[in-house]
């Protein structure tokens, strides 16, 4: 199986971290990807659905699904 790019493991470590308030995740998003925050979200939803993101951090990966399914179901 092919391994994620890095900018895809770049988008794991981001969602790893924790961030100290409103505002500094959209800056970190921006500073070190180069990517707007909407397209930013628009690959991680992508990779909570690639099996190789779940394979490379299954902590991570799980913890956003479940975040992401109540979301869902909220609306």
């Amino acid at each position: 199986m092919e391994q994620l790019g890095a900018r895809e493991q770049a988008i794991l470590a981001l969602e790893r971290r924790g961030f100290p308030g409103p505002g500094a995740k959209e800056r970190a998003i921006r500073e070190e990807l180069g990517l707007a925050p909407v397209r930013y979200y628009q690959l991680l939803n992508a990779l909570l659905d690639d099996e190789r993101a779940l394979a490379l951090d299954p902590v991570t990966v799980n913890r956003l699904r479940r975040i992401r399914e109540a979301r869902r179901e909220e609306r």
